[in-house]
């Protein structure tokens, strides 16, 4: 089911390759991806934001844009319990929960049946009912609760240049040295490897080789940045799954070693959703809009608070939505209608919020050019909320060149990066700040000068 919903993925061109940002420029990942998983689940890793193509989790309304995208989904959601349960199963093997020792993956019997660790699924579930959960219980589903899963896809034949490992000559390199990003704390990875081997594509004869046969894929392990420490490179065949436990991510490096065949991983983790979901953005809205009033009579908008710390959560809240959401969003153009139109809704709910925070930034902009205020307290305001506007007009700068780059020029039309939100002199009757904000900063800048 899995490796057929791989192929129905591809067939669907749902595999797309990120454009990321490494020290101040931006790359075109070699690996193509997808992130599956719980609705409104987002995972971030090299500056770039990815948001779930969801799976059919109850009680939400999910409209794929093929019966087979929706099987996928629903297939790679099933394995995820799967990996759930032999997760535990692994850690609870190790006595990893009392002893917290480092220990190496665990390769998992790629022909165990899928069915009965489903039927077991569910005889532990039951068990589990009838015992009142302990501390160490709750930790070890915190760590193993899988939210989602990024899947990779790679033809190495396909590729112009691969990087060449650079300290034990382990050869071609998919995916270089790197810890897992953005997980939660000693949390477990999942990794299910499919390689799609045929006839053309053969093992070299073991006797022949010095080091890892280039023809399989491996995935290699070090130390964290040691290389004194000799690495290891453990061979991924067809259907084999390699568990990372406990601490390893963190203790250890990873990285992905080229074979000859296409292949496909579903890597299953559990991401830190405590500012990644939609659930979490929605509520900061929230609670910025909170400051601001509408007068019954006159229906005007006004501010309730000019507290410097009020206006620092706002205009803070105001970045994160624009610059961790909307255009994390947009930067991937329209790949995911490719998939569902889930997203388009919650985004254009942000957007909403977004612009009365444009209006509450313009409010307070008014206020502090009255003379009112008592001094201290306005100068204290105009400090943090120049601070917070000079991030913004540096933040729409970087963003505005990151969808401009050479690499993001490269890509197909439908995957282009979109600058949003976008507008200018001309569009501004609809807004009520400029998108370039250099001449409200200067104007800020002479007030704290003139107060001073």
């Amino acid at each position: 089911m899995v490796q057929e919903s791989f192929l129905a993925l591809r067939e669907h061109n749902c595999f797309f390759q990120d454009l990321v940002r490494i020290k101040g420029k931006d790359f075109l990942t070699p690996v193509s991806r997808i992130l599956i998983g719980n609705p409104g689940c987002t995972y971030k890793y090299l500056n770039t934001r990815l948001f779930t193509v969801p799976w059919p989790a109850e009680s939400y309304d999910i409209k794929y844009c093929s019966p087979q995208i929706h099987d996928a989904c629903k297939a790679l959601m099933r394995l995820n319990d799967y990996l759930h349960i032999e997760t535990v199963k692994a850690l609870q093997g190790q006595n990893l929960f009392e002893n917290k020792e480092i220990i190496d993956p665990t390769v998992i019997d790629r022909k165990q049946s899928f069915a009965t660790s489903l039927t077991e699924q569910e005889s532990v579930s039951k068990d589990q009912s009838s015992v009142c959960e302990s501390k160490d219980d709750r930790s070890l589903k915190n760590r193993t609760s899988y939210n989602l899963t990024l899947l990779n896809y790679m033809d190495p034949l396909q590729m112009l240049y691969l990087k060449q490992e650079p300290y034990f000559g382990m050869g071609n390199m998919a995916v270089s040295w790197h810890h897992d990003e953005n997980l939660v704390e000693r949390s477990a990875v999942a990794v299910y490897s499919y390689s799609c081997e045929d006839s053309s594509v053969q093992e070299s004869n073991e006797q022949e080789l010095k080091g890892r046969d280039p023809a399989v894929w491996h995935v290699g392990l070090k130390v964290a940045w040691d290389i004194e420490t000799p690495g290891l490179a453990v061979p991924l065949h067809q259907g084999d799954i390699y568990l990372m436990l406990d601490d390893l991510n963190m203790t250890h490096q990873h990285c992905v070693l080229a074979g000859l065949s296409p292949r496909f991983s579903s890597t299953h983790r559990v991401a830190d959703s405590s500012r990644g979901t939609l659930e979490y953005i929605l509520g900061q809205c929230e609670l910025a809009l909170q400051n601001l009033q509408t007068d019954s009579d006159s229906m005007a908008l006004s501010l309730k608070s000019l507290e410097a710390a009020v206006v620092k959560q706002v205009e803070e809240i105001h970045n994160e939505v624009e610059f961790e959401w909307l255009r994390q969003f947009w930067f991937q153009g329209k790949r995911y209608l490719k998939c569902t139109d889930w997203w388009l809704k919650p985004m254009a709910k942000l957007e909403e919020f977004w612009r009365k925070l444009e209006i509450m930034t313009s409010l307070v902009l008014s206020e502090v050019r009255k003379e009112q205020q008592i001094e201290e307290q306005r100068n204290e305001t105009i400090s943090c909320f120049l601070l917070l506007l000079k991030e913004r007009q540096k933040l729409r700068k970087e963003w505005t060149a990151r969808c401009q780059s050479d690499a993001a020029e490269s890509l197909p039309e439908d995957q282009r990066p979109e600058c949003h939100p976008f507008w200018t002199d001309d569009d501004q009757c609809n807004m009520p700040l400029p998108y370039d904000l250099e001449e409200v900063i200067a104007y800020l800048q002479n007030l704290v000068q003139w107060i001073e």
